[in-house]
């Protein structure tokens, strides 16, 4: 089990008391599977992700990261996990204008203290050609096809994706979920994607629906009737 979190809740200070954003979630992800995770705005799938990220830490519950139980690790200890197991791909690809695609890769292979074949995994991207290329001069979904390289550069045991197609058309949208998929089959990742879009949840072997910070009933274990309405399973 790459990614395993158990009764995990979650509150924000609010006012004068506390809103629950997540409320005895479990959830479990194994390596070289992906899940999708889907539900309303406000449900909840953010601070799940920002959780899964230890960018937050929850006031109860465990999270277990490539067999690294994170409840006692310190703020430095969370970073470092965070550079070496976890490739996270945010929403904005926010990359740094003055670098090249492959400038930008090996960037993040530097901050975690391994060498990258940059190429490599701009060819495993689809963006051989485009290695020499500043962010000014790809498209929308070439940009996030680095962001994604760049979250795989010191090859992570769990891959945290935030939004992937919010800012694509639909065919490039199909074009990043296929690209997640084959590359958590063959990296062997434990991938957790939260989406808005539910037409290439095909793509995922399961999905779940986080609905005012609660799992649907038997979303940990499948996919719920209601956000599946309309996929079939992934071929």
């Amino acid at each position: 089990m790459s990614l395993s979190l158990t009764d995990v809740t979650l509150t924000y200070p609010d006012g004068d008391g506390r809103l629950t954003a997540l409320d005895g979630v479990s959830l479990a992800v194994d390596a070289g599977t992906t899940t999708a995770v889907v539900g309303p705005s406000g449900s909840g799938k953010s601070s799940l992700l920002a959780v899964a990220a230890t960018l937050v830490t929850p006031d109860s519950g465990r999270v277990v990261v490539a067999g690294v139980d994170t409840a006692d690790l310190g703020r430095e200890q969370r970073t470092a996990l965070r550079r070496t197991r976890i490739g996270i791909v945010f929403q904005q690809p926010n990359l740094i204008p003055s670098l090249t695609a492959a400038e930008q890769v090996e960037l993040m292979g530097r901050l975690a203290g391994v060498r990258t074949r940059p190429r490599d995994l701009l060819a495993a991207v689809g963006l051989a050609d485009h290695a020499h290329r500043r962010p000014h001069q790809l498209s929308g979904g070439q940009r996030q096809r680095v962001n994604i390289a760049r979250a795989l550069a010191h090859d992570p045991a769990v891959l945290l994706v935030d939004e992937p197609t919010s800012a694509l058309d639909h065919e490039r949208g199909a074009e990043v979920f296929a690209l997640l998929r084959r590359l958590t089959d063959e990296r062997g990742t434990a991938t957790v994607v939260v989406t808005h879009d539910t037409t290439h949840l095909d793509r995922a072997d399961r999905v779940v629906e986080v609905v005012d910070g609660r799992l649907r009933p038997g979303a940990s274990g499948s996919a719920t009737p209601a956000a599946l309405s309309g996929c079939g399973p992934r071929p």
